[in-house]
């Protein structure tokens, strides 16, 4: 693996859309026992869940650590590859390379991560073995990397189109705990250069109560280009509300990076969903206090799905607006069988799907 004293932009290289072709995807097994209720167990099958419904299409590789590699190789599938590799935690989305390519070859870019806020308002600490794990699977896949590790970046704050246009949100990336010494433009330079794109769309907001300072990936995606699901509410009394009105009027003034407008599919939320006490009583305690409070309203979004090559694995909430999302997502993408996962104990532990996988382009065109 060879570090590369560029940019993706200067080499021709470009984020490509999630719906482009995929050579693989990557997870990792969770164990942590302040996000992850009474051992993991529920959540590492919700995980084994996920990565066999992504492995029908696309080889999978999940990364767990020494105490946890038996038991991942044991509950996995054997077509689903496990690999020995120490995590924090398991967000494969925030700290996995993002990759780029030119259409003949991939590259990947280390972000620097400082679990969602460093010390400012990050989640835990420490973080230092999520931030190596750019670098260490780099090395897995035998690609160069864009070493941009003093630029805060999670792969859930952005999403893009393939097309020239990135999608992400002033609550994240203009938080206190990313790159405060950066302003606006500076950071959207950053967004320009390492993504090849010709325009950023700053959404003010994401999901209420999302804890990553409100990602992307939880409130808005691209399913083709200038075409994109938006999670609603039609509750005018929810906190949702308002923050989903604001992403829409956005969107509905702007143009992406070719000058078209947008096409705006509404997806409901479920309604809102939170934390029992006794899912509470299952967390161990972080530095003396308690990770959830019984109530809690969880960052629960339909939007939090993940486009494989030959399906859509999306969350289910156990509400009754899981088949509503469902058949939205059939319509917009009707090339891809529907998976639906129960998710609620990826929830738990604070993202969803999306958030625990990172795809990795095909290598060259089909």
């Amino acid at each position: 693996m060879n570090i590369i004293n560029s940019t993706p932009r200067a080499d021709g290289f470009y984020m490509p859309a999630e719906w482009e072709p995929h050579g693989g995807c990557v997870m990792i097994f969770p164990e942590r026992s302040d996000s992850w209720q009474y051992g993991g167990y529920a959540a590492r099958a919700a995980f084994v869940r996920v990565a066999s419904a992504i492995a029908e299409s696309e080889k999978v590789t999940v990364c767990a650590s020494e105490k946890q590699y038996e038991n991942a190789r044991r509950m996995l599938p054997p077509h689903i590859r496990v690999v020995e590799m120490s995590s924090n935690d398991a967000w494969a989305r925030d700290y996995a390379p993002t990759f780029v390519t030119d259409g003949r070859e991939i590259r990947g870019i280390n972000w620097g991560f400082n679990a969602w806020g460093g010390l400012a308002d990050g989640l835990y600490f420490p973080w230092d073995k999520d931030d190596k794990m750019a670098r260490k699977l780099c090395d897995l896949y035998d690609v160069d990397m864009y070493d941009f590790g003093s630029f805060i970046l999670e792969g859930g704050s952005i999403h893009v189109d393939g097309d020239g246009t990135c999608i992400t949100t002033e609550a994240c990336l203009l938080s206190a705990g990313r790159n405060p010494n950066l302003s606006k433009t500076e950071i959207e330079n950053y967004l320009r250069e390492c993504l090849n794109v010709i325009k950023v769309i700053w959404l003010k907001n994401g999901i209420y109560n999302d804890e990553t300072n409100e990602h992307v990936d939880n409130i808005c995606a691209f399913v083709k280009p200038a075409e994109v699901v938006l999670a609603w509410t039609d509750d005018e009394n929810d906190p949702q509300y308002e923050m989903s009105r604001s992403c829409l009027e956005i969107l509905e003034r702007e143009t992406d990076a070719r000058g078209r407008r947008f096409t705006v599919h509404k997806l409901n939320c479920p309604a809102p969903v939170t934390i029992t006490a006794e899912e509470c009583g299952g967390l161990d305690t972080m530095d003396f206090a308690p990770t959830r409070t019984p109530g809690e309203r969880l960052a629960a979004s339909y939007v939090n799905f993940y486009i494989s090559n030959n399906a859509i694995v999306m969350p289910f909430f156990g509400d009754p607006a899981d088949e509503p999302a469902r058949a939205l997502l059939a319509e917009l993408f009707p090339e891809r069988k529907v998976i639906p996962i129960p998710a609620r104990d990826i929830l738990i532990g604070g993202g969803n799907i999306h958030c625990i996988t990172q795809q990795i382009p095909l290598r060259g065109k089909i």
